[in-house]
């Protein structure tokens, strides 16, 4: 047996806090908490908040790798450590449109990581190449095109975790996403100009979810609710979104927070390479992609995603919308476990879920992060 013993003297499970709280922890999963508890010998001793550890479904990449440049298991390892430093304990890396051989190198990557038990890996996100080129972003449109059975056989592998795709509806017929979505794969709506119908008729078929709410799809108008509209009023469908204050203003992510029922959006980063260091530009396919005051930009002009981290999400949701702090750590925990399906396993520091927890200091900034019961990051060691 493999047991360690935490002495918190704040912890938020994911539902309620504890004071002086000891966590239990055997085999890398949680066995129990302890409220009210006194210090023992034996106890690690954490100040500060401990919270459930974060989970990001869409990181293209950190620590200087980007996915679709360096589809590897050791990129995967490093956008991993990259973001744990800010308590991200899970992720979905992210592949942007590429070609067919790419999208099958960074499976592969990911199966390594996975096969070989790299800490916080659980699946795949690929983002495109089914995408509307009016909607693309900093998505190449030379790669974007109709789904092959090239796609197809990535899309069947058993090997790389929770699969979530985001496509366009009006690039990808009903039958297909009913079909991805009869193979356990998350379909997401994003990089659309499709209308209120043809997104309604994805919803219909399956799909569940809206990648970076508001950025790349068609909005809601007064005639015409567009696919934002479609999001808005699917209680059931979960929306990703990005709280940066560059990609949405901070009052339309307010806005969707009060229309959808609690638990439907959640905090992702869409970050790059430069997250984790002192980076200022990279190579973007054919072009760069540079920093400025916080916001990253192609030399092309559109936003190309973010430097964003989940521990400045959370923050930014609690400061600059006025959430509770509650509230603000599910969007970035729990609301991303629950729509991939992995809330007994993360999210919530409950009885069998793994040992996954932030150490947060006063500014909201992370102290240590565990995967596991095992220390990943610690802000004193570094």
């Amino acid at each position: 047996m493999n047991g360690t013993s935490i002495f918190a003297h704040r912890l938020f499970d994911g539902q309620n806090y504890h004071d002086n709280a000891r966590l239990l922890i055997e085999n890398g999963k949680v066995l129990a908490i302890e409220s009210h508890a006194q210090v023992q010998v034996g106890d690690h001793v954490l100040s500060g908040l401990v919270v459930p550890g974060f989970i990001d479904l869409q990181v293209n990449g950190g620590g200087g790798c980007l996915l679709n440049a360096t589809p590897s298991i050791e990129a995967v390892k490093t956008i991993m450590a990259a973001h744990s430093k800010y308590g991200t304990t899970a992720m979905l890396p992210t592949l942007i449109t590429d070609r067919v051989e790419v999208m099958e190198k960074a499976a592969d990557a990911v199966a390594q990581a996975i096969e070989e038990h790299v800490p916080g890996i659980v699946g795949i996100h690929f983002e495109g190449p089914h995408l509307s080129v009016a909607k693309k972003g900093a998505h190449s449109a030379e790669f974007i095109r109709p789904i092959s059975d090239a796609e197809w056989r990535v899309l069947a592998r058993q090997d790389i975790g929770q699969i979530l795709v985001t496509v366009a509806p009006e690039n990808i017929s009903t039958q297909d996403i009913a079909k991805m979505v009869s193979m356990g794969i998350k379909v997401c709506l994003g990089h659309t100009n499709a209308d209120y119908h043809v997104a309604q008729n994805a919803i219909d078929a399956g799909a569940d979810g809206f990648t970076h709410l508001y950025n790349a799809m068609s909005p809601l108008n007064a005639r015409e609710p567009g696919v934002v509209g479609c999001a808005l009023v699917n209680d059931h469908a979960s929306c990703g979104i990005i709280i940066d204050g560059h990609h949405v203003d901070f009052v339309s992510c307010k806005a969707a927070i009060n229309a959808k029922p609690t638990g439907k959006v959640f905090l992702v980063t869409d970050a790059m390479p430069p997250v984790g260091t002192a980076q200022q530009s990279f190579d973007f396919f054919d072009r760069k992609v540079l920093l400025s005051e916080g916001k990253l930009t192609s030399t092309t002009g559109e936003l190309a995603g973010s430097v964003l981290d989940m521990a400045t999400a959370v923050k930014n949701t609690h400061h600059e919308l006025k959430l509770p702090l509650d509230e603000s750590i599910r969007m970035a925990s729990l609301y991303p476990a629950d729509y991939i399906n992995l809330q007994n396993a993360h999210g919530q520091l409950i009885n069998g879920a793994n040992a996954n927890f932030v150490v947060l200091n006063g500014e909201l900034s992370v102290s240590q992060t565990w995967i596991e019961g095992q220390v990943v990051y610690d802000d004193l060691e570094n």
